[in-house]
Formats: structure tokens, C-alpha cells, sequence
């Protein structure tokens, strides 16, 4: 009798253990599921897929891919992680002994002419901020990664500028590039580039626009997407003319009527096709493609992710208080007396 109570208690234990066991097991997976359920795509209160928020295109990968790399358009893993290795030693020698030059491949550091501005001592080095890593080795897609050739016309327009510019460099502001002068930066595009630092946007979406605003300059461009036409072909703007649709729930931007001023001067009849997807809460896929059949030989096209990035933006104020474009002029009237000077001598 007694063996059989033993018995009996035995199973209810079981029973009870089991029941334990599969509840738990039971809310474990309800957890898992909770864990990987998939991710919604928000929309605005007009039906928008929603692209709002402070965002971020800060990357290392150049926009050219480096003749070494040449036919490789991705970093397999291990490489990739030298590389985010290499910028953390570059970065900590950049703090403790100032900006290190950029190496043979350009991957770790700045250029020579840019060795003597500090970044990380105005807490403008790419590693200060969030960084939108990615395994290509250029943003150009594609087997050669590169911007093609300019046409032969392209070549015989720019070379023939150049020479009427030549000693006229300095003659006043007007002769100064657009970016030299604060007016245009080639960053806010289209395309939109990432560049040394600042390389930071904001999206803002209405009902039948979005608008973008590039950190630097804070230049914003304003998206209609009620279906018009591009403005008539002799009015051209700085940033062309913009307008968008959506193709499911991807953002495309076509962008004409450039000047030949920016963001690719010489080119004449630039034309800009932009696409904003996003893929989850932190990303939004960019790509991009340029052409101008007066410019280059064909196309072109790249892409890049761009990160979601604690806000705000802050103010960029590229001549307050910057002298840069008066000291230039000043050191070219300089030059010119003394040069003046030294004739009169002979």
C-alpha cells in the first residue's frame, strides 16, 4: 500500500513538473516571438511611409573606390573589422598627438593639406559621432566603383574654362567657387554625399512634400509630390528642382534643372534620380544615380545607409566669424604688390 502511495505521489509530481516545464517552455517562446516580431514601417497621418527623424550618412567609405580595391566591391568581415580597428588607432593618436596623414589607400586619416586642422579638438572627427558602417569600399556601386570618364566635349568645356579662369582665380569673391563663398555646398546634393563632419540630416514630411535639411549648410530642399512637372527648362537653381513620388514605400526623388555651378561644375544637363527606403527603425537605404550624356561617358550610381541620430541639428555658420575668404583675397592683393614691387626693381 505504501509503495503504491509513493507511486502515486511520484506521478502527480511528475505531472506537475511536466506542466511547470511546458508552461514555461510555452512562455519562453512567446518571448522569442515577441523578440523577433517583425518590425512595422510607420506612416504619417496622411498615408506617408514615415522617414522623419535626425539622421545620419557619416561614413569612412570613400565615394571612389581605391585602385588597390579595384573589382572588389565588398570588405569580407574580417577585413572590414581591421578596418573600424585602424580608424580607432588613427582617432586615438589623432587626441594624443594631433591628425595623423592619410595612409596609402586613404582608408586612416587626412589628407596632407588637411593635417594642420585638427578635427577631434573641435569634436568634429567622424569617430565623435555616429557612424553609418557599411562593408562596400565605395559608395559607387558596381565592378569599376568609380565616377566614368568625362566625354571628350566635357574635357574641351572644362579645359577651355579653366584657361579663361587662369590668373583670375583671386580677382574677387565672385571668382571664388560657390562653396568658398558659403553659397552651395555639393553635400545637400542631390545626391546627398556624406563629407568630413557635420554629414548630418533631417527629414520632415507634410501632407504632399517632404523637405531635407544638410547639417551643412543647412540648405533645405523642398519635395513636392502632387505629380507636377519640373520648372521650365531655363529656370536653373543652385540645387535643381526637385520633385518626388512614392513607389510602394520607397521615397523617389527626380531632380533636373541644375546649374553648371553645383554640385558638378561643367556639367550642363545634370539629372538626378534619388531613392529613400527604409528598412528599420535605425535605417533608411540611399541610393542614387547621375547622369548627364554631355558629361560623363554614362551613368553612375551608389549607395549608402543612412542611421537614425539623437537630434537636433545644430547651427552651422560657415563666414561668421570666419575670415577664410577675406584673408584669401587679402594674402592674392599681397601677392600681387609685392610681385608689382619686385618688377619695378628689375
Amino acid at each position: 500500500m505504501r509503495n503504491r502511495i509513493l507511486a502515486l505521489v511520484s506521478a502527480l509530481a511528475l505531472m506537475i513538473l511536466s506542466a511547470a516545464g511546458q508552461a514555461t517552455t510555452a512562455e519562453s517562446k512567446a518571448k522569442s516571438a515577441a523578440a523577433v516580431k517583425p518590425w512595422t514601417l510607420p506612416h504619417t497621418p496622411d498615408g506617408q511611409p514615415d522617414l522623419q527623424g535626425v539622421w545620419t550618412n557619416n561614413t569612412i567609405t570613400p565615394l571612389q573606390r581605391p585602385k588597390e580595391l579595384a573589382g572588389r566591391e565588398f570588405y569580407s568581415e574580417d577585413e572590414m573589422a581591421a578596418v573600424q580597428k585602424a580608424q580607432r588607432e588613427r582617432y586615438a593618436l589623432n587626441l594624443e598627438e594631433g591628425e595623423p596623414p592619410a595612409n596609402h589607400s586613404g582608408v586612416a586619416g587626412a589628407p596632407a593639406e588637411d593635417v594642420h586642422y585638427d578635427h577631434a579638438q573641435y569634436g568634429l572627427d567622424w569617430l565623435q559621432t555616429k557612424v553609418a558602417w557599411n562593408r562596400r569600399t565605395s559608395l559607387i556601386v558596381g565592378p569599376e566603383g568609380t565616377i566614368p570618364p568625362l566625354t571628350p566635349e566635357a574635357r574641351k568645356r572644362l579645359a577651355d574654362r579653366a584657361a579663361k579662369e587662369k590668373g583670375h582665380e583671386f580677382d574677387g569673391p565672385e571668382n571664388r567657387p560657390l562653396e568658398a563663398r558659403c553659397l552651395a555646398r555639393a553635400n545637400v546634393g542631390p545626391p546627398l554625399l556624406p563629407i568630413r563632419y557635420n554629414s548630418n540630416l533631417q527629414i520632415v514630411q507634410g501632407a504632399g512634400y517632404v523637405a531635407i535639411e544638410a547639417e551643412q549648410i543647412h540648405d533645405v530642399r523642398i519635395i513636392p509630390l502632387d505629380g507636377r512637372p519640373h520648372l521650365p527648362k531655363n529656370i536653373l537653381q543652385w540645387m535643381g528642382d526637385s520633385v518626388g513620388h512614392w513607389e510602394g514605400n520607397t521615397l523617389v526623388v527626380d531632380t533636373t534643372n541644375f546649374t553648371d555651378l553645383n554640385p558638378y561644375p561643367g556639367a550642363q544637363n545634370l539629372h538626378v534620380i534619388e531613392r529613400f527606403t527604409r528598412v528599420d527603425p535605425e535605417t533608411i537605404r540611399y541610393q542614387f544615380t547621375v547622369e548627364d550624356p554631355g558629361m560623363w561617358t554614362k551613368p553612375w550610381s551608389g549607395e549608402m545607409p543612412i542611421t537614425k541620430l539623437t537630434g537636433p541639428l545644430f547651427e552651422y555658420a560657415c563666414h561668421e566669424a570666419n575670415y577664410g575668404l577675406e584673408n584669401t583675397l587679402r594674402g592674392a592683393r599681397v601677392a600681387e604688390a609685392a610681385a608689382a614691387a619686385k618688377k619695378d626693381v628689375k
